[in-house]
Formats: C-alpha cells, sequence, structure tokens
C-alpha cells in the first residue's frame, strides 16, 4: 500500500485505527477454544468484524512463532483473508534487525512470500539493517523508535551527542534520512505525549505506528494532539482492548463496539484537525 493509498483509506473510513492480532490462544473467548483451528477461526472472525473500521492490522510474530507450524499457518492464513478483503494495511510486527544478507531474506520473507504491507525493525545495527526493505513500492520499514515499555529508559532516553538529546531523538533523525516518508515509519509509543511531541519535531512527514493505547494507559486525544499531521500521519494501535472486549458468545459482537467506539472517536479528532 503506497503513501497515497495509505491515506485515502485513512479519509475514507474516516479512522486512524490499527487492530493488533496479538491474538494468544489461552485468552480466547470460551466459544472458540473447542474448534478446530481456534486462533485461525477467531482472528478470521475479528477480521470480518472490522475490516470496514479499521486502516491497518498488526499482527505480533511471537504469538504465532511460538505454536510452531500451525502458529505460522495461522499467522499465513489472517493476512491472506485481510489482503482479500481489501483496503487494509498490513504490518508484521516482528522488529527484525540484522546484517545486509540476513535482513534482504527477511524481507522477501515478509514482503514477498507473506504479502505484509510492512515489517517492524530495530535499528540498533545501523542503516545496513534497514535499506534492504526501503525502495520497495508500496512496502514500509517501520523503526523502533520510542516504545512504550519501562524498559525503554534503560537506552532510548539517555542523552547523547553533541546537541545532548535523548538517544530516541537522535534515532529518529538520522534513520528518516535513510529513506523518506513513503517508505519508511516510526514506532512511538502513545504513553508518553511529550515524547511523541518531539519525536514529531524530530520527523514531520513521517507516519508513526503509535501502540500503548487503551490496556497501556494511553490517552487518544494526548496522542492526536502531539503528533497528527495534515493527512493523519499516525496508525494508532489496539490490540487488548478489542481482542479481549468479551469472554462468552458475545466476544466478537464487543470486538467490533470496542473498535467502533475508537473509530469514532478518531473520526471526531480527524475533523476538529481538519484532516476530513
Amino acid at each position: 500500500m503506497t503513501r497515497e493509498e495509505l491515506v485515502r483509506t485513512i479519509r475514507t473510513k474516516r479512522s486512524l485505527l490499527c487492530v493488533g492480532l496479538d491474538t494468544e490462544e489461552s485468552m480466547l473467548p470460551e466459544p472458540f477454544r473447542s474448534l478446530h483451528h481456534p486462533v485461525r477461526a477467531f482472528n478470521h472472525a475479528i477480521i470480518e468484524a472490522t475490516h470496514d473500521l479499521a486502516v491497518a492490522y498488526k499482527l505480533n510474530l511471537a504469538f504465532y512463532e511460538a505454536r510452531g507450524t500451525e502458529g505460522w499457518q495461522d499467522l499465513e492464513s489472517a493476512v491472506a483473508l485481510i489482503n482479500k478483503v481489501g483496503g487494509c494495511f498490513t504490518i508484521a510486527d516482528a522488529k527484525r534487525g540484522d546484517i545486509g544478507n540476513t535482513a534482504r531474506k527477511y524481507a522477501e520473507a515478509f514482503f514477498t512470500n507473506l504479502a505484509f504491507d510492512a515489517i517492524t525493525l530495530s535499528p540498533y545495527m545501523g542503516r545496513d539493517s534497514i535499506t534492504p526493505f526501503l525502495g520497495q513500492r508500496g512496502k514500509w520499514a517501520i523503526v523502533l523508535g520510542a516504545t512504550s515499555n519501562e524498559g525503554a529508559a534503560d537506552f532510548q532516553f539517555l542523552n547523547v551527542g553533541n546537541a545532548n538529546v535523548p538517544l530516541y531523538e537522535q534515532v529518529i533523525k538520522n534513520v528518516s534520512r535513510w529513506g523518506t516518508p513513503n517508505d519508511l515509519m516510526f514506532v512511538v509509543g502513545g504513553t508518553r505525549p511529550d515524547v511523541l511531541k518531539a519525536a514529531r519535531a524530530a520527523a514531520p512527514h513521517h507516519f508513526f505506528l503509535v501502540p500503548g493505547i487503551g490496556a497501556q494507559g494511553g490517552d487518544l486525544n494526548a496522542v492526536l494532539d502531539a503528533a497528527i499531521t495534515p493527512d493523519g500521519g499516525l496508525l494508532i494501535n489496539s490490540s487488548r482492548g478489542i481482542l479481549q472486549a468479551g469472554k462468552g458468545d458475545d466476544a466478537v459482537s464487543k470486538a467490533r463496539q470496542a473498535a467502533l467506539g475508537l473509530r469514532l472517536e478518531m473520526e471526531a479528532a480527524l475533523r476538529r484537525r481538519g484532516v476530513l
């Protein structure tokens, strides 16, 4: 999906919602647990119930890789269905980061074989671990900038360089020069609006993938105030808040209600800020 297509999708759906399919078998609603492929069935039900509300889906690979062949087949099945229904941006939340030859194989695996639009990456090994994912039309590298976990403070907020700025700001500034706003995004957590604001100043034109809304305590309006751009510029992720909205026979309808509630908040905010 190109940037133009992504922006058009945001405006058509009046949404910035990214649904995180971090689907854990032990947390499935009761009606799905006895099915032959329970995770696959639940993912399909969530996709069918939310694809008109969501701009993107993010699949955290750990939840699939941990279950071996069955998990990988569930991953393939979910991506195939999202691509079949159309109009949604797909993210492999893999957080890969390796030398050039290995990175090229990761790009082949996720962009060519699995047909994801984007993959999350760690920039710790530098430019040659990121560039193999860039320059492919409609494909995106989403580089970790400032994350929302507690351990982010161990490195990301240390001041570095002559400018004495936090490491995450230096990473975002440097990495933004490796690609363009048409093939490069950043992960910036939604729990600290001050960090989002600084990240936006460092990369004014790049899209941000923003986790941390809902269960992790991030506030939607604070995120929008800190980092929205004239074309949206944000994919705001919700995982547990949607997947675990209900536990019984109403689990899928509750998931849709949760997604719709977020989408309506986003639409109102987009209108107030002149994006729509």
